[in-house]
């Protein structure tokens, strides 16, 4: 009810509303050159300095286009006939089969719509009725002629003509002028109206509103002026007359979106068809239109105008449909400005949040709800193709951090809540799982080495485990983070969570790893992280283990405290962070054999090692594996 009832004020008060929304039109589009002549010489003197100057320019204009139209009406009656002549040029060919086939249709047509033949008895019917029948005369016509003089209503309509719109004209001109004289004061006046009790929200939506509006008129006035003089240069050189007409014609329709450029082509393109004898010069018009739009739009407009209007292309075009209905072809020039407005105002008042999330150019959904939508469509293919585009324009670990995570976390919340089946919950967990098995192995473009980000080389082969602390969801970012480890140089892997808790326990004393990740995806319980670390501490001393609760709700350093207990060595809040850790605990342990001088004496030391057996070949694995655990143990390098 109450948006019809504003729209009805919005149509039925359009007389009033259109001079003022003009009169802010303007008022954004002078703000900024108002602002920088007051330095030097004052506002009042600078919003008349701008306001003459504009009123001069638009005169200048109106003159031009005037004199250009005067000189244009005297010469159309020397192109009458080239244009009979392009007329009968483009009709049909008598012999050819589109005139046959439109004679055909026209016999057709009239074979269809003709009277039936009257028979012999009816002829001779109706000429005896004719010859006794006796003449009825005509009536006779009876024409009223108002002795009224017609001079005064052609005046009276000719000068309502003329001064409605002089008088809108005039009425925004005032506008504009104490606009922009008390631009301070009515700025202050609308935070009180609308900002009580949030002034700084209020604040930066105008500023923000004010600067997007501002900079996108002063850039397409400065865009269009551009095209404009294209448009009249490249007419000239065809040969087209009155071409500054059309430039400047071409020009000021291009402020109205979508429609107005074709509009300004479409007389020039009339006018070289009509003047000219051959096709060359409505070719070459019609070629000097397409081409500078398409480089405008293309080109120069994105980026020109980059992210000045914050609005999606769909938003301004609806928007322009409602406000050419709503307010004629001048509710089209306003759309964009309105539309720019009511996106900022989405985007800073709660209340108004839903503007902003219909008119915004921003993604309506967060990258993890967007995926999670796609998996719940089912649709495999649309899931791998979001998660695909978002490697290549992020990275792998952002997307197992930032998409797939929570991902994970939001179906774990719907089944809990009931809004997803079983069986729902475990074939979305199992597509999942599909897609990080497909990234498995893949160069990153975007990723960096560990060195990269902390300064130290991690240790090329050090075996880590990852462990799921209960559920598959666990398991799912034990894999993530073991592929992240794989691509960083580690021995990375990942135990089944269909083990139990002694199973895993034996699991990791067998693999004697040098480092062992506990997985915790929440909902799972970090008591739980904390009982399985504990057992595996029991069975080994020494080893290193890093606790991952994959939620970034959850504070490291609080974490940290409350495992501490446990014999936990860190923990991490995100893959990424894990996979830092563990680099950085692992840092000073490396297999790389640093190259080592030739003593003096090498000939005793070969035949003490001799004596040793410690150059035989076959233990030298056993000799690799025991100096790699004495590097890791001291934290020194080998040579």
């Amino acid at each position: 009810m109450l948006v019809v009832f504003v729209v009805a004020a919005l149509y039925f008060g359009r007389s009033v509303l259109v001079p003022i929304a003009l009169a802010t039109l303007i008022t954004f589009l002078l703000s900024r050159l108002v602002t920088r002549l007051e330095r030097w010489i004052g506002r009042i003197a600078a919003v008349l300095v701008t306001v003459i100057a504009m009123f001069t320019i638009f005169a200048a204009a109106s003159w031009v286009i005037g004199r250009q139209v005067i000189d244009l009406a005297d010469k159309l009656p020397d192109y009458q006939t080239n244009i009979v002549a392009k007329i009968r040029s483009l009709r049909l060919p008598a012999g050819g089969p589109l005139a046959r086939f439109s004679s055909s249709v026209h016999a057709l047509q009239n074979e269809v719509v003709a009277p039936s033949t009257p028979s012999e008895t009816d002829r001779d019917r109706s000429n005896s009725l004719t010859r006794t029948a006796r003449p009825v005369p005509s009536p006779i016509p009876v024409k009223v002629i108002e002795g009224r003089n017609a001079i005064p209503q052609l005046m009276q309509e000719t000068l309502g003509a003329i001064l409605s719109p002089l008088g809108t004209a005039a009425l925004v001109l005032l506008l504009v002028i104490f606009m922009l004289l008390k631009r301070d004061d009515l700025r202050g006046r609308l935070i009180r109206l609308i900002g009580q009790g949030r002034i700084s929200t209020t604040t930066r939506a105008m500023e923000d509103a004010g600067r997007r509006v501002s900079r996108y008129l002063s850039t397409q006035f400065l865009v269009n002026t551009c095209y404009g003089i294209c448009v009249a240069v490249g007419l000239q050189f065809i040969g087209v007359p009155n071409a500054p007409l059309w430039g400047l014609l071409s020009g000021v329709l291009r402020f109205i979106p979508y429609v107005g450029p074709w509009a300004g082509a479409l007389l020039p393109i009339l006018l070289s068809f009509a003047i000219s004898t051959n096709w060359f010069t409505p070719l070459m018009t019609v070629a000097l239109f397409i081409v500078l739009e398409l480089i405008v739009s293309n080109f120069i407009e994105p980026w020109v105008y980059g992210a000045n209007t914050g609005v999606s292309p769909l938003a301004l075009i609806i928007s322009a449909v409602f406000w050419t209905w709503l307010w004629g072809p001048v509710g089209l020039v306003l759309s964009t400005p309105m539309t720019v407005c009511l996106a900022v105002m989405g985007r800073h008042v709660p209340r108004l949040e839903f503007l902003g999330i219909l008119l915004s150019e921003d993604q309506p959904l967060a990258p993890h709800e967007e995926f999670y939508h796609r998996l719940l469509s089912f649709s495999m293919d649309s899931a791998e193709e979001f998660a695909s585009k978002y490697v290549d324009t992020e990275s792998l670990t952002a997307l197992y951090d930032k998409v797939l995570i929570p991902a994970i976390g939001a179906v774990e919340i719907d089944a809990h809540r009931g809004s997803l089946t079983a069986e729902q919950r475990t074939a979305a967990l199992q597509r999942v799982h599909e897609i990080i098995d497909d990234f498995s192995g893949r160069e990153d473009a975007h990723e960096q080495k560990s060195d990269d980000l902390t300064g130290v080389a991690p240790a090329t082969g050090s075996r880590v485990l990852c462990l799921p602390a209960s559920a598959y969801r666990d398991e799912l970012a034990g894999e993530m983070l073991a592929q992240l480890l794989r691509n960083q140089g580690f021995e990375g892997e990942n135990v089944p969570a269909r083990l139990k808790l002694e199973e895993l326990v034996e699991r990791t004393v067998e693999a004697q790893p040098e480092c062992i990740c506990v997985s915790v995806l929440p909902p799972t319980s970090i008591a739980q992280a904390r009982h399985l670390a504990s057992a595996i501490r029991e069975r080994l001393k020494s080893v290193t283990i890093l606790v991952g609760v994959w939620s970034a709700r959850f504070d490291g350093e609080k974490l940290r405290e409350r495992l501490r207990g446990a014999h936990v060595s860190d923990v991490a809040v995100s893959l990424a962070d894990a996979v830092q850790r563990v680099s950085k605990m692992t840092a000073a342990i490396t297999d790389a054999m640093l190259p080592a001088p030739t003593p003096p004496n090498e000939e005793e030391r070969l035949a003490e090692l001799n004596g040793l057996n410690l150059l035989d070949t076959p233990r030298e694995a056993d000799f690799d594996q025991v100096t790699a655990r004495l590097t890791r143990l001291f934290k020194v390098p080998m040579a």
